[in-house]
């Protein structure tokens, strides 16, 4: 399969600016461009077109999300009813993630709930619909690599090296959130890049003061930002969920190997059959290929299913698309 000729692909240089942004949210322009050899101008140009026609969109998130209590969902329905519960599960708060398979009788979802409940999605809705022919899960019990830290790999070591703020030094124990932390935050989460004044204006303090506060927030690692793009824009027309089945002792490592691979934009350890979930982006059906004949060798899985992504219907920054 070639790349999906619906959707353009960016140019070298918007991905490359994109890539630039996936290693600091708010980075500057002069710095972009001093590492990457492009003028500051050009690179403020293109971000700009870039965001304001929402290719491009990053977002602020206050810490590390908490995998306790997430739950990866297989639903298998009856295709004419499809589009009625994809939508439902896409209009719900507390599912940020659906996916609809390629071959059209499944969806894949994430969705949120109190570790070790009886969750009323799983446990009496999802089951009393009789759209719903079948309903598995699985539990998150450790993430080896999360969405946000996916790097679209066409920068060098150097470049990402460069680009990328010095690790946090971690907030003092016990430090909370206060008042101003949580305002600061809440103007972030949909435009991590907003300038120093404008959240000022909208939280009521002095801009020098926000400046210094969100100055803190990024050096202690509270926060962090994820850029929403879609990948096919990037080249990468192949979105895929490889679930892995491995022995305990080969769990952790294989789980490390595959949260470093360039194509991996998710790596979880789960309960159930498959112990191990990677989400995947590739070029191509060839790449996919690759990645499963090549890639997982090695690693002691000793059973496999991959589900291609024929919709992604909702993802975190994206607009919800139904249909």
């Amino acid at each position: 399969m070639a790349v999906n000729s619906a959707v353009e692909v960016l140019g070298e240089q918007d991905q490359r600016l994109i890539a630039a942004l996936q290693c600091d949210g708010r980075l500057g322009a002069e710095r972009a461009g001093e590492v990457l050899g492009i003028g500051a101008r050009t690179v403020q140009r293109r971000w700009r077109v870039l965001m304001a026609d929402g290719v491009v969109r990053v977002l602020a998130l206050p810490a590390v999300p908490d995998t306790l209590g997430v739950l990866l969902l297989r639903i298998k329905v009856l295709r004419g009813r499809l589009d009625t519960i994809t939508a439902a599960l896409a209009a719900r708060e507390d599912v940020p993630f659906v996916d609809v398979s390629a071959s059209g009788d499944e969806i894949t979802a994430v969705a949120r709930t109190e570790p070790g409940s009886r969750d009323p999605l799983l446990f009496r809705q999802l089951p009393s619909t009789g759209a719903v022919t079948s309903v598995t899960a699985a539990t998150v019990v450790h993430a080896f690599r999360y969405a946000f830290e996916w790097r679209h790999d066409v920068l060098t070591a150097a470049e990402r090296a460069a680009l990328t703020p010095p690790p946090a030094v971690g907030a003092p124990h016990g430090t909370a959130y206060d008042a101003l932390d949580r305002a600061v935050l809440a103007e972030l989460t949909a435009d991590a890049r907003a300038a120093a004044a404008t959240v000022a204006a909208r939280v009521g303090h002095p801009e020098s003061t926000v400046r210094r506060r969100i100055a803190r927030l990024a050096a202690e690692g509270r926060l962090l930002t994820q850029v929403s793009v879609d990948a096919r824009r990037l080249g990468l027309a192949i979105d895929a969920n490889v679930m892995l089945e491995l022995p305990p002792d080969r769990l952790d490592a294989a789980g490390r190997a595959l949260a470093a691979h360039p194509a991996v934009h998710g790596a979880f350890a789960t309960t159930g059959p498959f112990t191990l979930h990677a989400a995947v982006w590739v070029r191509d059906l060839a790449a996919l290929y690759r990645f499963i004949s090549d890639d997982l060798s090695g690693l002691g899985v000793s059973r496999m299913e991959t589900v291609v992504v024929g919709q992604a219907v909702k993802r975190p920054g994206s607009p919800t698309v139904i249909g």
